[in-house]
């Protein structure tokens, strides 16, 4: 029988039909959580705090963005392509958590976790712009975490690469065989990370076990990030 150490807790993910969102869905469910899964765009500026208002109280706010990572040189990046980007993985985070901060604030409990990408922790070329907007998600933790910890709210982040998702391996991915060699080459697990194993860690991370984590950054990469 699964843990039920999120029960009752009403947890709100965004994307929830993308990169991690439905695993994220159905395991943070099998530990008892109340799951308002949402898949609706928040490019608007209003949408997050429209979302937030919508659900009503959150407990947990697990920040799932994502975007098609882009490939381009960085001398040829267009003003187009890193608006973009940014627009989908770093300006609807603020507007999320200032959306379920006040509420969170107000009772002196909760949990805002974002699924980031180790792609801020390791360069990679032709990645400037995907990997330049996952390290301002990054930063934005860190800063927010320590400024809301004294209200007994736990900010943090999972850096990951190299997981078992659709986003980013999708299975004609997966069965390259070049892709596999990149796997042997670079991971010293040497495989990639299950979509459950790291949505079972994501799960600890909102659980109350995990109270002593303030705005932290955590690698789930198979090792990746210290070759």
């Amino acid at each position: 029988m699964s843990s039920q150490r999120l029960a009752g807790l009403r947890v709100l993910i965004t994307q929830a039909n993308e990169f991690m969102g439905p695993t994220l869905c159905e395991v943070f469910a099998e530990q008892g959580a109340v799951v308002l899964a949402d898949d609706g765009p928040l490019t608007d500026p209003q949408a997050p705090a429209r979302l937030v208002a919508g659900h009503g109280p959150i407990d947990v706010l697990v920040a799932n963005l994502a975007v098609p990572a882009p490939s381009t040189p960085a001398h040829q990046v267009s003003e187009q392509e890193w608006r973009d980007t940014f627009a989908a993985l770093v300006d609807p985070l603020p507007r999320l958590c200032q959306a379920v901060l006040p509420d969170m604030m107000a009772r002196r409990s909760g949990r805002i976790l974002v699924m980031g990408s180790a792609a801020a922790l390791r360069g990679m070329k032709r990645t400037s712009t995907y990997s330049a907007a996952r390290g301002a998600q990054l930063a934005y933790v860190q800063a927010l975490g320590v400024e809301v910890a004294s209200h007994n709210i736990q900010v943090n982040a999972i850096a990951q690469n190299l997981v078992d998702n659709p986003t980013y391996f999708p299975p004609e991915v997966q069965a390259d065989p070049r892709f596999q060699e990149r796997l042997r080459r670079e991971v010293p697990l040497g495989r990639l990370v299950s979509a459950r194993e790291d949505a079972e860690f994501a799960a600890y991370l909102c659980s109350a076990p995990a109270a002593c984590f303030v705005g932290q950054v955590f690698p789930v990469c198979g090792g990746w990030v210290g070759r």
